[in-house]
Protein backbone atom coordinates (compact mmCIF):
# COMPACT_ATOMS: atom_id res chain seq x y z
CA UNK A 1 0.00 0.00 0.00
CA UNK A 2 1.40 3.44 -1.00
CA UNK A 3 2.17 6.18 1.25
CA UNK A 4 -0.55 8.20 -0.67
CA UNK A 5 -3.04 5.58 1.07
CA UNK A 6 -2.18 5.32 4.30
CA UNK A 7 -2.48 8.73 4.69
CA UNK A 8 -6.05 8.88 3.20
CA UNK A 9 -6.74 6.35 5.37
CA UNK A 10 -5.72 7.76 8.27
CA UNK A 11 -7.64 10.54 7.86
CA UNK A 12 -10.87 8.51 6.72
CA UNK A 13 -10.93 6.78 10.05
CA UNK A 14 -11.79 9.72 11.82
CA UNK A 15 -15.38 10.23 13.31
CA UNK A 16 -15.78 13.62 12.21
CA UNK A 17 -14.44 12.53 8.61
CA UNK A 18 -16.85 9.81 8.59
CA UNK A 19 -20.00 11.76 9.95
CA UNK A 20 -19.05 14.73 7.30
CA UNK A 21 -19.74 11.78 5.00
CA UNK A 22 -23.41 11.24 6.63
CA UNK A 23 -25.76 12.27 4.52
CA UNK A 24 -24.19 13.08 1.74
CA UNK A 25 -25.44 10.11 -0.13
CA UNK A 26 -21.27 9.81 -0.96
CA UNK A 27 -19.38 6.83 -0.61
CA UNK A 28 -15.15 6.49 0.04
CA UNK A 29 -13.73 2.97 -1.99
CA UNK A 30 -10.80 1.27 -1.80
CA UNK A 31 -10.24 -0.76 -5.42
CA UNK A 32 -8.30 -3.67 -5.82
CA UNK A 33 -7.91 -6.23 -7.91
CA UNK A 34 -8.00 -9.76 -7.89
CA UNK A 35 -5.39 -10.85 -10.40
CA UNK A 36 -8.27 -10.63 -12.96
CA UNK A 37 -9.27 -7.78 -15.26
CA UNK A 38 -12.14 -6.61 -13.23
CA UNK A 39 -11.41 -3.85 -10.71
CA UNK A 40 -13.55 -4.27 -7.49
CA UNK A 41 -13.91 -1.99 -4.52
CA UNK A 42 -14.94 -2.18 -0.63
CA UNK A 43 -16.42 0.96 1.51
CA UNK A 44 -13.07 2.34 2.46
CA UNK A 45 -14.67 2.43 6.58
CA UNK A 46 -14.55 -1.02 6.47
CA UNK A 47 -10.98 -1.77 6.21
CA UNK A 48 -8.73 -1.66 9.02
CA UNK A 49 -5.34 -1.85 7.74
CA UNK A 50 -3.63 -3.29 4.00
CA UNK A 51 -0.12 -5.09 3.79
CA UNK A 52 1.74 -7.64 2.50
CA UNK A 53 -0.10 -11.47 3.50
CA UNK A 54 1.36 -12.95 6.77
CA UNK A 55 2.20 -16.26 7.13
CA UNK A 56 -1.05 -18.55 7.42
CA UNK A 57 -1.59 -21.35 9.16
CA UNK A 58 -3.60 -24.02 7.36
CA UNK A 59 -5.83 -25.69 9.53
CA UNK A 60 -8.01 -29.26 7.95
CA UNK A 61 -11.41 -29.26 7.68
CA UNK A 62 -11.52 -25.06 7.11
CA UNK A 63 -14.57 -24.13 4.58
CA UNK A 64 -13.87 -23.62 0.93
CA UNK A 65 -11.96 -20.13 0.34
CA UNK A 66 -11.12 -19.91 3.77
CA UNK A 67 -6.67 -20.60 3.22
CA UNK A 68 -6.55 -20.41 7.12
CA UNK A 69 -5.83 -18.05 10.39
CA UNK A 70 -3.80 -15.37 11.13
CA UNK A 71 -2.10 -13.79 14.08
CA UNK A 72 -2.72 -10.54 14.00
CA UNK A 73 -1.82 -8.39 17.14
CA UNK A 74 -2.47 -10.81 19.50
CA UNK A 75 -5.82 -11.71 17.80
CA UNK A 76 -6.29 -14.73 15.62
CA UNK A 77 -8.11 -13.76 12.50
CA UNK A 78 -9.23 -16.28 9.24
CA UNK A 79 -7.96 -15.53 5.92
CA UNK A 80 -10.36 -15.56 3.40
CA UNK A 81 -9.15 -16.09 -0.69
CA UNK A 82 -11.78 -13.36 -2.39
CA UNK A 83 -10.72 -15.02 -5.98
CA UNK A 84 -11.72 -18.54 -4.44
CA UNK A 85 -15.30 -17.35 -4.38
CA UNK A 86 -15.75 -16.17 -7.69
CA UNK A 87 -16.24 -17.42 -11.28
CA UNK A 88 -13.82 -15.65 -13.76
CA UNK A 89 -14.92 -17.65 -16.93
CA UNK A 90 -11.87 -17.66 -19.03
CA UNK A 91 -10.02 -15.20 -17.55
CA UNK A 92 -7.84 -17.86 -15.63
CA UNK A 93 -7.91 -18.58 -12.03
CA UNK A 94 -6.60 -15.12 -10.59
CA UNK A 95 -4.03 -15.03 -7.78
CA UNK A 96 -4.55 -16.07 -4.47
CA UNK A 97 -3.22 -13.15 -2.89
CA UNK A 98 0.38 -11.27 -2.45
CA UNK A 99 -1.87 -8.48 -0.27
CA UNK A 100 -4.50 -8.73 2.81
CA UNK A 101 -6.87 -6.26 3.49
CA UNK A 102 -8.39 -6.38 7.46
CA UNK A 103 -11.23 -6.10 7.80
CA UNK A 104 -14.26 -5.62 10.33
CA UNK A 105 -17.94 -7.10 9.10
CA UNK A 106 -20.61 -7.17 12.22
CA UNK A 107 -17.95 -6.91 15.14
CA UNK A 108 -16.02 -9.75 13.04
CA UNK A 109 -12.58 -9.45 12.27
CA UNK A 110 -11.52 -11.26 9.04
CA UNK A 111 -8.51 -10.92 6.09
CA UNK A 112 -9.56 -11.11 2.47
CA UNK A 113 -6.74 -12.17 0.34
CA UNK A 114 -6.47 -9.53 -3.09
CA UNK A 115 -3.83 -9.42 -5.48
CA UNK A 116 -2.92 -5.91 -4.93
CA UNK A 117 -5.01 -2.27 -3.97
CA UNK A 118 -5.12 0.50 -6.08
CA UNK A 119 -6.01 3.92 -4.21
CA UNK A 120 -9.14 5.22 -2.18
CA UNK A 121 -12.21 7.03 -4.51
CA UNK A 122 -15.26 9.04 -3.42
CA UNK A 123 -18.53 8.19 -5.38
CA UNK A 124 -21.88 9.44 -5.53
CA UNK A 125 -24.35 6.59 -4.13
CA UNK A 126 -26.70 7.78 -7.13
CA UNK A 127 -24.04 6.77 -9.41
CA UNK A 128 -23.95 3.09 -7.64
CA UNK A 129 -26.59 0.68 -9.16
CA UNK A 130 -27.38 -2.90 -8.95
CA UNK A 131 -25.75 -5.50 -11.27
CA UNK A 132 -27.23 -6.54 -14.50
CA UNK A 133 -27.52 -10.26 -14.53
CA UNK A 134 -25.59 -9.85 -18.24
CA UNK A 135 -22.97 -8.14 -16.49
CA UNK A 136 -21.59 -10.58 -14.17
CA UNK A 137 -21.44 -14.75 -13.72
CA UNK A 138 -21.01 -13.43 -9.63
CA UNK A 139 -24.69 -12.40 -9.63
CA UNK A 140 -25.86 -13.02 -6.19
CA UNK A 141 -21.78 -11.89 -5.03
CA UNK A 142 -21.87 -8.42 -7.00
CA UNK A 143 -24.30 -6.06 -4.70
CA UNK A 144 -23.66 -3.02 -7.06
CA UNK A 145 -21.77 -2.00 -10.12
CA UNK A 146 -20.34 1.84 -10.42
CA UNK A 147 -18.32 3.38 -13.30
CA UNK A 148 -14.91 5.37 -13.05
CA UNK A 149 -14.07 8.51 -15.21
CA UNK A 150 -12.22 6.70 -16.99
CA UNK A 151 -15.05 4.07 -17.87
CA UNK A 152 -14.04 1.06 -15.86
CA UNK A 153 -16.32 -0.88 -13.97
CA UNK A 154 -15.72 -1.68 -10.32
CA UNK A 155 -17.77 -4.22 -8.90
CA UNK A 156 -18.76 -3.88 -5.12
CA UNK A 157 -19.04 -7.51 -3.55
CA UNK A 158 -21.79 -8.41 -1.34
CA UNK A 159 -19.58 -9.63 1.49
CA UNK A 160 -22.31 -10.68 3.84
CA UNK A 161 -23.31 -13.56 0.60
CA UNK A 162 -19.76 -14.75 0.93
CA UNK A 163 -19.55 -15.08 4.65
CA UNK A 164 -22.48 -16.96 4.59
CA UNK A 165 -21.28 -18.77 1.81
CA UNK A 166 -17.69 -19.56 3.96
CA UNK A 167 -19.28 -19.93 7.13
CA UNK A 168 -23.18 -21.02 6.66
CA UNK A 169 -25.88 -18.40 7.77
CA UNK A 170 -26.58 -18.07 11.16
CA UNK A 171 -29.70 -20.05 12.94
CA UNK A 172 -32.33 -17.98 14.40
CA UNK A 173 -34.35 -19.98 16.90
CA UNK A 174 -34.84 -17.84 20.49
CA UNK A 175 -36.95 -14.91 19.12
CA UNK A 176 -40.03 -14.27 20.96
CA UNK A 177 -43.22 -12.74 19.10
CA UNK A 178 -44.00 -9.17 19.75
CA UNK A 179 -47.32 -8.30 21.48
CA UNK A 180 -48.53 -7.01 18.52
CA UNK A 181 -52.40 -7.13 16.47
CA UNK A 182 -51.81 -9.17 13.03
CA UNK A 183 -52.23 -5.94 11.27
CA UNK A 184 -48.49 -4.65 12.73
CA UNK A 185 -46.56 -3.89 9.42
CA UNK A 186 -43.24 -2.97 9.05
CA UNK A 187 -40.66 -1.54 6.20
CA UNK A 188 -37.19 -2.62 5.81
CA UNK A 189 -34.88 -1.71 3.05
CA UNK A 190 -31.63 -3.69 2.46
CA UNK A 191 -29.75 -4.44 -0.66
CA UNK A 192 -28.20 -8.30 -0.11
CA UNK A 193 -29.99 -11.07 -0.78
CA UNK A 194 -28.74 -13.13 2.73
CA UNK A 195 -29.98 -9.73 4.57
CA UNK A 196 -32.90 -9.19 3.64
CA UNK A 197 -33.86 -13.33 4.40
CA UNK A 198 -32.42 -12.89 7.36
CA UNK A 199 -34.37 -10.05 7.88
CA UNK A 200 -37.57 -11.13 6.63
CA UNK A 201 -36.89 -14.50 9.22
CA UNK A 202 -36.55 -12.28 12.28
CA UNK A 203 -39.64 -10.48 11.30
CA UNK A 204 -41.84 -13.58 10.45
CA UNK A 205 -40.63 -14.87 14.27
CA UNK A 206 -42.44 -11.90 15.39
CA UNK A 207 -45.39 -12.13 14.09
CA UNK A 208 -45.33 -8.82 11.71
CA UNK A 209 -46.22 -8.09 8.07
CA UNK A 210 -43.27 -6.25 6.40
CA UNK A 211 -42.96 -5.03 2.89
CA UNK A 212 -39.02 -4.27 1.90
CA UNK A 213 -36.87 -2.58 -0.85
CA UNK A 214 -33.91 -3.44 -2.55
CA UNK A 215 -31.67 0.08 -1.97
CA UNK A 216 -32.98 3.32 -0.15
CA UNK A 217 -34.35 5.29 -3.58
CA UNK A 218 -36.73 2.36 -4.21
CA UNK A 219 -37.27 2.62 -0.50
CA UNK A 220 -38.29 6.39 -0.24
CA UNK A 221 -40.32 5.75 -3.73
CA UNK A 222 -42.68 3.33 -1.92
CA UNK A 223 -42.57 4.84 1.59
CA UNK A 224 -43.54 8.46 -0.45
CA UNK A 225 -46.50 6.01 -1.90
CA UNK A 226 -47.51 4.79 1.35
CA UNK A 227 -47.52 8.05 3.18
CA UNK A 228 -49.87 9.56 0.05
CA UNK A 229 -52.20 6.80 0.21
CA UNK A 230 -52.62 6.59 4.11
CA UNK A 231 -52.79 10.84 3.60
CA UNK A 232 -55.36 10.70 0.71
CA UNK A 233 -57.65 7.70 3.06
CA UNK A 234 -57.31 10.45 6.11
CA UNK A 235 -55.35 7.24 8.00
CA UNK A 236 -52.55 7.26 10.01
CA UNK A 237 -49.17 5.86 8.07
CA UNK A 238 -48.21 4.96 11.54
CA UNK A 239 -51.45 1.87 10.84
CA UNK A 240 -49.60 0.69 7.95
CA UNK A 241 -46.05 0.67 9.05
CA UNK A 242 -45.12 0.69 12.61
CA UNK A 243 -41.44 1.33 12.48
CA UNK A 244 -38.50 1.17 9.44
CA UNK A 245 -35.42 -0.61 9.31
CA UNK A 246 -32.85 0.75 6.94
CA UNK A 247 -29.30 -0.44 5.82
CA UNK A 248 -26.23 2.22 5.78
CA UNK A 249 -24.64 1.21 2.46
CA UNK A 250 -27.05 0.38 -0.80
CA UNK A 251 -27.19 1.88 -4.77
CA UNK A 252 -28.71 4.92 -5.97
CA UNK A 253 -29.96 5.93 -2.25
CA UNK A 254 -27.74 5.36 1.23
CA UNK A 255 -29.58 4.67 4.50
CA UNK A 256 -28.59 8.04 5.66
CA UNK A 257 -29.71 9.98 3.11
CA UNK A 258 -32.77 7.78 3.26
CA UNK A 259 -33.41 8.63 7.46
CA UNK A 260 -32.95 12.20 6.82
CA UNK A 261 -35.44 12.36 4.06
CA UNK A 262 -37.64 10.20 6.38
CA UNK A 263 -37.37 12.61 9.26
CA UNK A 264 -37.72 15.59 7.55
CA UNK A 265 -41.42 14.62 6.07
CA UNK A 266 -43.94 15.57 8.88
CA UNK A 267 -45.83 12.60 7.59
CA UNK A 268 -43.57 10.18 9.25
CA UNK A 269 -43.71 11.28 12.21
CA UNK A 270 -43.74 8.83 15.73
CA UNK A 271 -42.40 5.98 13.26
CA UNK A 272 -38.84 4.83 14.69
CA UNK A 273 -35.86 4.51 12.10
CA UNK A 274 -33.54 1.91 12.56
CA UNK A 275 -30.19 1.48 11.10
CA UNK A 276 -28.98 -2.38 10.76
CA UNK A 277 -25.33 -2.53 9.03
CA UNK A 278 -22.06 -4.84 8.88
CA UNK A 279 -20.34 -0.97 9.38
CA UNK A 280 -20.21 -1.42 13.33
CA UNK A 281 -17.46 0.84 15.05
CA UNK A 282 -18.37 3.94 17.04
CA UNK A 283 -17.64 5.97 14.02
CA UNK A 284 -20.86 4.08 11.58
CA UNK A 285 -22.72 4.72 14.65
CA UNK A 286 -22.31 8.39 15.14
CA UNK A 287 -23.11 8.72 11.40
CA UNK A 288 -26.37 7.40 11.82
CA UNK A 289 -26.81 9.69 14.98
CA UNK A 290 -26.04 12.35 13.34
CA UNK A 291 -28.82 11.82 10.85
CA UNK A 292 -31.54 10.56 13.95
CA UNK A 293 -31.83 7.44 13.36
CA UNK A 294 -33.77 6.11 16.74
CA UNK A 295 -31.28 3.00 16.90
CA UNK A 296 -28.73 1.77 15.03
CA UNK A 297 -27.93 -2.24 15.09
CA UNK A 298 -25.33 -4.07 14.12
CA UNK A 299 -25.52 -6.99 11.79
CA UNK A 300 -26.05 -9.73 11.79
CA UNK A 301 -27.44 -10.75 15.60
CA UNK A 302 -31.17 -11.58 15.39
CA UNK A 303 -31.45 -11.42 18.86
CA UNK A 304 -30.17 -8.28 19.87
CA UNK A 305 -31.93 -7.04 16.20
CA UNK A 306 -35.21 -8.71 17.89
CA UNK A 307 -34.57 -6.89 20.95
CA UNK A 308 -34.13 -3.71 19.65
CA UNK A 309 -37.38 -4.02 17.68
CA UNK A 310 -39.81 -5.33 19.99
CA UNK A 311 -40.53 -2.27 22.10
CA UNK A 312 -40.76 0.13 19.25
CA UNK A 313 -43.22 -2.35 17.66
CA UNK A 314 -45.14 -2.89 21.31
CA UNK A 315 -45.89 0.72 21.67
Amino acid sequence: MTMDLVEKKNLLDSVDARTRLAGSNKMEILLFSLGTRETFGINVFKVREVGRTPHITRTPNMPRGVEGLVSLRGNVIPVLSLISFLDHQGEGPGERGKTMMVAEYSKRTLGFLVHEVDRIIRVDWEKVRAPESILSSNQGLITAITELENGTLVSLLDVEQILANAFGEAIIIDIAPAQVSEETGVFFADDSLVARRKIAEVFDKLGVKYKHATNGAEAWSRLQGLAAHAQQAGASLRDDVRLILVDAEMPEMDGYVLTKNIKSDSRFDGIPVVMHSSLSSEANRAMGQAVGVDAYVAKFDAEVLADTLRPMLER
